[in-house]
């Protein structure tokens, strides 16, 4: 027997079917966000995973300029690189565990700030400090780099 209800109120399956759609059209849109949010992140690694081609000298002058950026604001040390653990060869698990060596674990763009501080502001008294600064899950995630004077 119909009814003029029957018509009007669809069966509950129908809206189940919508809200199940809806679901999996932003499922869809998600994955998609992630993918490219991977694809971004790999792109990144790609780039600061190779030798940058900064001279020496123009090295030193940016460390300068984040130098003088320090001193004015009053501080003595300042994080200035922060980085994927993906970029150390054990995913920073040495510098985690502070290991004799660590910085042989570097590659890419801060293997050369660790070579650069090593090989002309090691011995002026700068120190350099490398640590991890987040950890997800538990676990070592990106790498900061800290110069410290003073």
């Amino acid at each position: 027997m119909s009814t003029n209800f029957d018509i009007v109120l669809p069966d509950a399956k129908a809206f189940a079917e919508k809200v199940a759609l809806a679901q999996a059209e932003e499922a869809a849109r998600a994955a998609k966000f992630k993918k490219e949010a991977e694809a971004e992140k790999q792109a990144l690694l790609d780039v600061y995973g190779k030798p940058s081609g900064v001279s020496d000298e123009e090295g030193i002058r940016r460390a300068l300029k984040i130098i003088e950026r320090g001193v004015s604001a009053g501080v003595t040390e300042v994080r200035f690189y922060r980085f994927p653990n993906a970029l150390c060869t054990d995913r920073g698990r040495a510098i985690n565990n502070n290991e004799k060596g660590w910085e042989n674990t570097l590659t890419g763009v801060p293997k050369e700030i660790y070579q650069l501080w090593h090989k002309y502001f090691r011995d002026k008294g700068y120190k350099l400090r490398v640590e991890i600064v987040e950890f997800p899950n538990g676990m070592p995630g990106d790498v900061g780099m800290t110069l410290k004077w003073g």
